[in-house]
């Protein structure tokens, strides 16, 4: 699974890289760092709206759920399962781009993980990237804002990552440029399950 990822780029450096704006009002600050459990609004590409680069909040909220206490069930969406469960299969059409240029994962050196290390994982020469996405919109019930949240799909884990992610042996789906509007096209889910891609991990 994945819960931990960086965005260092700059705003500009993210717009020249997709080839796209941010929406007119936004700012974007730079994060080494990014945790999934804090749900915090990052860029993402969303196919509504797929000449713009917009914000959104890390953990989908489905239209059934009271409040947004089930977001930190939905930081990731297996991509085995995702047109089954009832908290993605509403929408798995709407497929978003999620901005990233690394992301952190723990390898366990015990049985309980009381001992681990802690991984880096880029891209060659840290290069902006993309991971697929799916978005739903929230209305809080309370103030009446609606704002979009998302979770990111998984995937089995490649050779790397099996031996970085050795317990549950998972992965986020990393979409290389070719792949990019064939994920927001709405390409065949088994299309993305075993992308080739080429990985660096650094240990922290």
């Amino acid at each position: 699974m994945c819960y931990s990822t960086s965005i260092q780029k700059e705003q500009q450096d993210i717009q020249k890289h997709f080839n796209r704006q941010f929406k007119a009002g936004l700012e974007f600050h730079p994060t080494a760092v990014n945790l999934g459990f804090s749900h915090n609004f990052t860029p993402i590409i969303p196919v509504d709206d797929s000449d713009f680069i917009t914000l959104a909040q890390w953990g989908l909220v489905p239209f059934w759920a009271k409040d947004t206490s089930f977001q930190k069930n939905t930081l990731n969406a297996k991509i085995e399962t995702i047109t089954e469960l009832s908290s993605f299969k509403n929408y798995v059409k709407n497929r978003c781009l999620i901005i990233a240029d690394g992301f952190y994962e723990w390898k366990w050196l015990d049985e309980k993980g009381k001992q681990k290390e802690k991984y880096f994982i880029t891209l060659p020469n840290q290069e902006l990237f993309a991971f697929a996405g799916v978005y739903s919109d929230y209305t809080n019930k309370q103030t009446g804002e609606t704002y979009r949240t998302y979770s990111m799909v998984t995937t089995a884990a490649n050779d790397l990552m099996a031996e970085i992610h050795n317990t549950k042996k998972r992965m986020p789906v990393i979409l290389p440029p070719d792949y990019e509007s064939h994920w927001l096209n709405l390409g065949a889910i088994e299309d993305f399950k075993a992308i080739p891609i080429d990985l660096v991990a650094t240990m922290q």
